[in-house]
């Protein structure tokens, strides 16, 4: 009996990784694309049904073999994206066959489809930190002037990726130090600012739009962020924040709310700090 229970919880193991492994997978260049697509979507399916229904693979999340595997294929996807993205500022004529526009929306789909799964599985962080980490690399293609009017779906979907990060980060699933959330802040607001105005300035043309479920998740994950940070780093993204507004005359996204908190926050600490120094003064006339 005992032998029993531990083959079918190795089996569940085995299944469980071999379906990880696939649903994250990046070598999908030797093998004929919509095989690869398909396989790679399959195991997606067994992998969210796994950890949704099956007991034993949602106990499984805690085993270092399986989070090994897990955490390795993170790294794998995005220095494949990172890599992907890269190439599309090489000359037409040097572009790979594979690193294309499309196979860089496909490894955004995968980071995107990770962000729904690494939270049932605790590793939410690992993503997000890596994430803020070739943040600055990212914008600097996806920013890249030869990229003014093209490359929207890309756009869109970093907006909608970095979104969930966002959020992670701003509702406390992942924690952050305070200057790394600093630096998502200041380097992703400008960017999410810029595609907005470009998307509703090339209007139908572009086919794209950032709609309001997306828009209130980046500024609502945004203010919460924002009100997370030490007093003196809220005043500096806020600050940034309204001189993009009068230089853009944009408000999105709208961090008005988190404003507001902070100049009451600000008063309170003011009136605090006076209130302590008249009390000092009273017991210590001489000072």
């Amino acid at each position: 009996m005992h032998e029993a229970a531990v083959d079918q919880s190795l089996g569940t193991k085995n299944v469980l990784t071999s379906a990880l492994h696939f649903a994250i997978s990046v070598e999908t260049l030797n093998n004929p694309p919509e095989f690869a697509n398909e396989l790679k979507n399959s195991a997606q399916e067994q992998v969210e049904f796994m950890l949704a229904e099956d007991q034993e693979a949602r106990l499984l999340i805690s085993d270092e073999e399986v989070r090994s595997v897990v955490k390795s294929r993170i790294s794998d996807v995005l220095s494949t994206f990172l890599d992907r993205l890269s190439s599309l500022l090489l000359p037409e004529t040097d572009l790979v066959s594979g690193f294309s526009e499309d196979n860089v929306l496909q490894t955004l789909s995968d980071i995107e489809w990770l962000c729904k799964v690494l939270p049932r599985m605790e590793l939410m962080k690992d993503l997000v930190s890596k994430w803020a980490d070739i943040s600055g690399k990212i914008l600097a293609v996806a920013e890249n002037c030869k990229f003014d009017s093209r490359l929207w779906g890309v756009k869109m979907k970093l907006a909608e990726v970095t979104g969930k990060v966002l959020e992670a980060v701003g509702y406390g699933t992942v924690v952050l130090p305070s200057r790394s959330r600093v630096c998502l802040l200041k380097t992703w607001l400008p960017f999410m600012r810029r595609l907005k105005t470009m998307l509703e300035s090339e209007g139908s043309q572009s086919g794209f739009r950032m709609d309001e479920d997306l828009c209130e998740c980046i500024e609502g994950s945004m203010v919460s962020l924002v009100l997370t940070l030490p007093s003196d780093d809220q005043t500096e993204v806020l600050g940034e924040w309204m001189r993009g507004i009068e230089l853009d005359q944009v408000k999105f996204p709208d961090l008005s709310e988190a404003f507001e908190v902070w100049c009451y926050r600000t008063k309170s600490a003011k009136r605090r700090l006076l209130e302590r120094c008249d009390r000092l003064a009273t017991l210590n006339p001489a000072l």
